[in-house]
């Protein structure tokens, strides 16, 4: 029997874990290196209990993180066990199965001690702006090509630092200082969240976070199985197509709710793609857990509790759940497609909660190129379709979703790449139309200043096929990217001269219900806002 929290008592902990895990977000943010971290928000910190079970998230988590994190820490138990365990131990991976599902993502976790006694785990993981290999794009065919892996292993070994790891890690990415400095800035994350670990459970009398940890989760499990419960039981499906390559993607869900739990089924999916499109089964996951709390509890907390009454399945011939070594680098564009089946299966018992088809998949340019000095360089700019519209609501504008990326803004942006910016506006006419409309995507024309060439890769969906509007709702328009001022294949890479041009059109999102039903004050705001005009190229 889990010992009993007064209830006050217990929202004053949870309260208290939650501000240090933010106040860490605000070290990564002011002590990191790259925009991807201080701009675009593409970071999480996590704190466990010691068994690897998560407790608070900082309150902007990439949702995905917040899933795939406590795993992370648990694959480091297993390998190393808590008695290969140390005061000042450092321990890092970017393992894609172990970690967020690509290299790009550096986990890095430490053990929290209480007098010699583990107790804890705080962790982050980081998006680095480069992590050698092939740019980041879909043309790789196996994990080899997309860039250095880092296995399970210690940086840091009761404070000795493993400067071998740090000098193959600069000598094999881009952007050595960048990515260095935006590691070190989650271990300085980390020492905070150590120490006021430790400061609170001194203050509270605390000698463990097991206690703590059980309470939170027993309730959120609660919670989570009674809300599952008032739903009918049943089977439920959902399906759509995706851009794919020379033929489209199939994703299908069946979605089973029996009593008090929720199996997730994907089977019928693509198969594993002999590109980069595979999409590990922890990402996987962690987007489907995603969906059903934003779908049924929205406000319940992120922890082990949530996941208890939730089952994920995708065989191992689904690009949903591909092996080792399997090419994961633009997993994103297979993994941002879960939530929306899991919508699509739960919209005839929970129309009012969910959302029509989304324009991102997040979009993503990557540019790598030489400086005038001659050094090399590496940036990604993120950019957002349009949300899809709800029952009660629009879809809101260029919105990331189902991460939670900021866009780096125009001036940092051309502060740190030779890319001017002629315009970034919103794409009228982009959104489904519906009862509710789907949010407008958005047209971004940059130019290339640079007197070097620069090569330019792309991560983009959704521009053969719509995001799908729910109840009647119309599609959105898919997007497109044009290079030159000729329609280009998003799926290829480009080299850009100086004076060359790009332009990102984002896709609309997906409208709700019937498009006949629009409220006519609506219709006069859509009129005078510009939305509804045609897009000029």
């Amino acid at each position: 029997m889990t010992e009993r929290f007064d209830i006050v008592e217990l929202q004053m902990i949870w309260a208290r874990m939650i501000s240090i895990v933010d106040e860490a977000a605000k070290v990564i943010v002011r002590t990191s290196f790259s925009t991807l971290a201080n701009e675009a928000n593409d970071f999480a910190c996590v704190l466990t209990d010691a068994r690897g079970f998560s407790l608070a998230q900082n309150s902007g988590s990439i949702p995905s993180f917040i899933g795939t994190l406590p795993a992370t820490v648990r694959h480091f138990l297993e390998k190393f066990g808590a008695d290969g365990l140390y005061p000042g131990d450092v321990l890092v991976t970017n393992d894609p199965w172990m970690g967020t599902g690509h290299l790009n993502d550096i986990s890095v976790v430490r053990p929290v001690f209480v007098d010699e006694t583990l107790v804890g785990f705080a962790a982050t993981t980081s998006h680095v702006p480069d992590i050698g290999g092939k740019v980041r794009s879909t043309l790789p065919r196996e994990v080899f090509e997309e860039g250095f892996q880092i296995p399970l292993m210690k940086l840091v070994s009761q404070g000795e630092t493993n400067e071998a790891l740090v000098e193959l890690l600069k000598a094999n990415v881009r952007t050595p200082l960048q990515t260095t400095g935006d590691v070190w800035a989650q271990v300085n994350a980390l020492d905070l969240m150590e120490r006021r670990v430790q400061d609170m459970m001194a203050e509270r009398g605390l000698v463990t976070l097991e206690t703590i940890a059980n309470n939170l989760f027993e309730r959120t499990e609660t919670a989570m199985r009674s809300k599952i419960e008032s739903l009918p039981d049943g089977v439920y499906n959902y399906a759509f197509q995706t851009d794919g390559l020379d033929e489209p993607f199939d994703f299908k869900l069946t979605l089973e709710i029996s009593v008090d739990t929720v199996r997730c089924d994907y089977t019928g999916t693509a198969p594993v793609q002999p590109r980069a499109f595979n999409c590990p089964l922890t990402y996987t996951r962690a987007m489907t857990v995603f969906a059903l709390k934003c779908a049924l509890l929205p406000d319940i907390p992120n922890n082990e509790g949530l996941l208890r009454p939730i089952e994920t399945f995708a065989p191992e011939d689904c690009c949903l759940n591909p092996k080792y070594p399997a090419a994961v680098g633009a997993r994103i564009n297979t993994g941002h497609y879960v939530p929306i089946l899991i919508f699509g299966a739960l919209r005839e018992i929970c129309n009012d909660t969910v959302m029509a088809g989304v324009g991102s998949p997040l979009w993503n340019l990557t540019q790598t190129g030489l400086r005038e000095d001659g050094s090399p360089y590496a940036s990604v700019l993120f950019f957002n379709g349009g949300m899809g519209a709800s029952a009660d609501r629009d879809g809101e504008p260029a919105l990331s979703w189902p991460s939670n990326i900021s866009a780096t803004p125009v001036e940092v942006a051309e502060r740190q790449s030779p890319f001017l910016f002629r315009y970034k506006r919103l794409r009228p006419g982009s959104g489904g139309h519906g009862a509710r409309r789907g949010g407008l995507g958005e047209d971004i024309l940059m130019e290339s200043r640079s007197e070097r060439p620069v090569q330019v890769t792309f991560l983009a969906e959704r521009t053969r096929f719509g995001a799908p509007g729910f109840n009647g709702g119309q599609d959105g328009v898919p997007g497109a990217v044009w290079v030159r001022g000729s329609k280009a294949d998003p799926r290829q890479q480009y080299e850009l001269d100086r004076g060359d041009t790009v332009l990102m059109s984002t896709p609309g999102g997906g409208g709700f219900g019937d498009p006949q039903e629009r409220p006519d004050d609506l219709r006069r705001h859509d009129a005078r806002q510009g939305y509804l005009r045609a897009t000029a190229k």
